[in-house]
């Protein structure tokens, strides 16, 4: 199954959504939640199959219908989080030919808990020979006073194929973002493919001046590892201008992927650009 150029059919996150600052939150455990959520997908010779779906804390995992072979499951968050303190983790590995597509219901609301320790949010992806896996999450909103380290841990085969999209939200309405800490490693046939490093808030020194941000609020990547990607190209410029945002669509050197990295001044300004960055990305991959 090619990839769709349609990323998910889950909505962006508009600005509308994001809780106003000041709402309402719910305070954590004191030392902090442990929870570990596990998806595993495999292909039994016809369909794929999810022979392990284990929720755990605020991941509450769902089978949602689909009208192909391939397998998605919808998270849906059980509890606030994560909250300072916090120590959460999802493994998700689609085996050998398999085909998984995950998406969340809502956006992550990063928030402060009872402890200023950071909060860590893990995700490790494994995909197999022939498989693919589409990681499509809706936006992380730093939210004033928080403080989260998040990581994604990639492992993928030779001929595996791969969409990894991210988005963040820094800050809700009128506030300040909290600090928040993002690093994606990718290894690809075990040699390393991308290793990326991005911090925001205080007290990062020049995160929101110009050679970074620039006074946007809403930054984000799409990375896409195909073997039908294996051609020369360019970095291309998507978007107008700083004003509206924009973003670069550009080859990694380890391998047959590309990489969108995007800013812009709203989520739905952001999806529109890392969309068509998408489906620059697919048209290659006919």
């Amino acid at each position: 199954m090619s990839p769709s150029p349609r990323l998910a059919t889950a909505p962006a996150t508009s600005d509308r959504d994001v809780p106003p600052a000041g709402a309402q939150e719910i305070a954590g455990h004191p030392d902090g939640v442990r929870a570990t959520a596990r998806i595993c997908a495999a292909h039994n010779g016809r369909v794929t199959t999810l022979p392990q779906l284990r929720s755990d804390g605020p991941f509450h995992l769902r089978r949602m219908r689909t009208g192909g072979n391939a397998a998605r499951v919808g998270i849906i968050g059980a509890m606030s989080a994560p909250l300072g303190g916090d120590r959460l983790t999802l493994d998700i590995t689609a085996e050998d030919r398999a085909e998984l597509e995950v998406i969340t219901a809502a956006a992550t609301l990063a928030l402060r808990g009872p402890t200023t320790d950071a909060a860590t949010y893990d995700v490790r992806l494994t995909v197999g020979e022939h498989a693919r896996l589409h990681w499509l999450p809706q936006p992380l909103i730093s939210a004033a006073g928080s403080n989260l380290h998040q990581t994604y841990t990639v492992e993928l085969a030779a001929t595996a194929r791969l969409v990894l999209r991210e988005e963040q939200l820094l800050g809700r309405a009128d506030e300040e973002p909290g600090h928040l800490v993002s690093r994606i490693l990718v290894h690809r046939a075990g040699r390393p493919l991308l290793d990326q490093h991005t911090a925001y808030g205080a007290p990062e020194p020049g995160w929101d001046g110009p050679a970074v941000l620039n006074g946007h609020r809403a930054t984000g990547q799409l990375l896409i590892v195909d073997p039908r990607l294996d051609v020369r190209r360019d970095p291309v410029l998507l978007g107008e201008g700083t004003k509206d945002g924009c973003a670069v669509l550009a080859p990694l050197a380890g391998g047959p992927a590309l990489l969108a990295t995007a800013v812009a001044p709203t989520t739905s300004a952001l999806r529109e650009l890392l969309d068509e960055a998408h489906a620059q990305a697919h048209a290659l991959t006919r």
